[in-house]
């Protein structure tokens, strides 16, 4: 496709983003006020409004009258925030770099990671090998199920150098802040009880620490590439053996391998890449405190890691509560055509996502794919019909911005790495789920939403002082002042 239909269609990207709501994000405007006001910033029910700066100029008073009052107290903080964002996968490097072309992609990235012009996405998930979303299945040492690697002489991230490298550096010129996180689902086939990439099986004992070795080989073969890995999880879905790439673990047989494989071999080579356990779903809150209960697994692990698929979001605060020097992170949770309605996945997300994790304590919230093409994919096996954050046409390069993008960046822009939750009096027996942060240069942010059927009035208070607001029924709304 040549350069002047490119541009074409990029003018027409644009004119697509415009038409499915006020969405004004302007690159040049401050996102924190330093004029002593308060900047809200709304997305409302029926998506006519996303993420949108509103016209006001709204200052703090000595005193106000409203349905509900907030108390902010910056001395009441809680876990430190590592950033918000979603998979980088196979297939969302796929589209990235394969339906885009270099223009079109900056834009696009810029969407994503810039925070000025952007919502500056802060936190990436990376798959170590295939997943369900990957153009093929591999892993980084695939050689015949007869034969063992024990030494790993054939591993490679060749594959990886193809696409996911090549984005990932991408993004960093972008946003150099970036936090990375690993996760496999299966390792390689000849290490597995049942000889195959996909439906389960389990790592043979025999081989814990080679497949630690295997670990340690990715981490600094994308150390060779300038690229840190900030966090592994060990397994993703290990109660779960899929058709797609998959691999089971036992919580026992976790701690196992962390105490006796990873967490020496991680130690051994002077990494500090931080260990975090379970990556499965909120119903299952027993397996990350069994793993936590090993004394000698303890030691090397940073954090457990949970998925929305299934339970409650509660159940991360039951762990926090029993382990609370180990941080908790939410890694995965996808939108798709399985729930198309705009109002229902704003207020879903933004009361088990974007506002109920970080206040159950995870240190950061991660959507599924950061993008998929207009077909679901590419896939493996895998959900038929998940969506990403954004949405690459394969035939014209028309990037669509989701939901999810809007969720996420009512935090993502506000809310800087090393922010720290305030704690804030839990209000949705009144209708309103509410978040508060402390950034690191002092700015504050508070993101509520209104689940009532009418508009509500909130006082947010901060010190002797406060301001009102009047929120939308359905409406997100982030305060930054």
């Amino acid at each position: 496709m040549n350069k002047v239909i490119r541009c074409f269609l990029f003018c027409i990207t644009l004119v697509h983003y415009s038409c499915k709501g006020k969405d004004v994000i302007t690159p040049k405007t401050p996102v924190t006020p330093n004029d002593g006001t308060v900047k809200v910033w709304r997305t409302n029910h029926e998506g006519s409004l996303l993420l949108y700066k509103e016209p006001l100029n709204i200052k703090f008073k000595d005193s106000a009258t409203s349905d509900l009052t907030i108390l902010v107290d910056p001395s009441q903080t809680r876990q430190e925030m590592e950033g918000f964002g979603a998979a980088l996968t196979g297939a969302s490097a796929y589209v990235l770099l394969h339906h885009l072309d270099a223009f079109q992609r900056t834009a696009c990235l810029k969407e994503l990671f810039d925070p000025t012009y952007g919502i500056g996405l802060s936190y990436l998930r990376l798959t170590m090998g295939a997943s369900d979303f990957s153009v093929a299945n591999f892993t980084y040492d695939d050689i015949p199920t007869n034969q063992i690697d024990t030494d790993l002489v054939n591993f490679s991230i060749s594959k990886d150098e193809l696409e996911v490298i090549p984005v990932l550096k991408e993004i960093l010129a972008i946003q150099p802040n970036l936090q990375l996180m690993a996760s496999p689902w299966s390792g390689p086939a000849w290490l597995k009880t049942n000889k195959k990439l996909t439906n389960g099986g389990h790592v043979n004992t025999a081989y814990y620490k080679t497949y630690a070795d295997y670990f340690v080989k990715y981490i600094l073969a994308f150390k060779q590439h300038g690229i840190t890995i900030n966090a592994i999880t060990i397994q993703n879905e290990p109660l779960y053996a899929a058709a797609y790439a998959s691999l089971e673990m036992s919580a026992k047989e976790q701690a196992d391998f962390i105490k006796n494989a990873l967490g020496p071999a991680l130690e051994k080579n002077n990494l500090l890449t931080k260990i975090i356990i379970y990556d499965h779903n909120w119903d299952r809150p027993d397996y990350p405190l069994e793993v936590l209960a090993d004394a000698d697994a303890y030691k090397y692990i940073s954090g457990t890691a949970f998925h929305c698929y299934g339970g409650n979001v509660s159940a991360m605060t039951q762990v926090s509560n029993r382990y609370p020097d180990k941080g908790i992170y939410f890694t995965e949770c996808s939108g798709g055509d399985f729930s198309p309605d705009f109002g229902n996945n704003l207020a879903w997300n933004t009361e088990n996502l974007i506002v109920g994790s970080p206040r159950n304590n995870a240190k950061n919230v991660l959507f599924w794919n950061l993008a998929l093409d207009e077909n679901h994919g590419p896939k493996l096996n895998g959900c038929q019909d998940c969506r990403g954050v954004v949405t690459v046409n394969s035939t014209t390069g028309i990037v669509e911005k989701n939901v999810e993008y809007y969720i996420l960046g009512h935090a993502s822009k506000f809310v800087t790495r090393g922010a720290q939750r305030i704690e804030t009096a839990d209000t949705r027996n009144v209708g309103i789920s509410q978040v508060a942060y402390i950034n690191t240069d002092g700015s504050k942010a508070l993101l509520a939403y209104n689940h009532l059927s009418t508009k509500q009035t909130i006082q947010i208070k901060f010190g002797t002082q406060s301001f009102t607001y009047a929120i939308d029924a359905g409406a997100l709304v982030t305060f930054v002042w």
